[in-house]
């Protein structure tokens, strides 16, 4: 078994979409950043990949690339999926949290999951997703922007899953 933790904030403002785990927000301000800035899905990563000890998404979608401009984190997400076949891993867990004072997030949350599952090929019972606020603290409570953490654990395959 492999575990990993993944931490991502970004900064809100105006003129951009809020895309959280893939689901875009209704809201007044999105987040700044050079993909669609996903911090759910940037923190998810950054799990897989260090559970994997495969770096971060820095290293591998580096922010001084115009190819990932703009790009969907699910599009990201995919690639570090077969990361993970490419090494012989498969998802056991992944749980995770949304650190935000607004919007309010639960209604979001369970195709969140579903996103995060379908595109990882892995079941939906696997995924878990959680919001919470800070209580008007800090930067997050101060609404300047949202964060996310999130761990998971990888396994690796069996020869016998291997060879299937």
């Amino acid at each position: 078994m492999r575990v990993g933790t993944g931490y991502d904030v970004h900064r809100l403002t105006r003129d951009r979409r809020l895309i959280l785990g893939g689901v875009e927000i209704p809201h007044t301000m999105g987040l700044l950043g050079h993909s669609d800035a996903d911090v759910l899905l940037h923190a998810v990563m950054d799990a897989l990949l260090g559970a994997a000890a495969l770096g971060d998404i820095g290293r591998h979608f580096p922010d001084t690339d115009d190819a990932y401009r703009g790009i969907s984190s699910l599009e990201l997400l995919r690639r570090v999926g077969e990361l993970l076949e490419e090494n012989n891993l498969r998802v056991v867990n992944i749980d995770s949290t949304v650190i935000a004072q607004k919007p309010k997030l639960a209604p979001f949350l369970n195709q969140m999951e579903q996103n995060i599952a379908d595109t990882l090929g892995i079941d939906r019972t696997q995924v878990n997703v959680k919001a919470t606020t800070e209580e008007h603290l800090g930067f997050t409570g101060r609404e300047e922007g949202i964060a996310a953490n999130a761990i998971c654990m990888l396994s690796e395959l069996s020869f016998t899953e291997i060879n299937r």
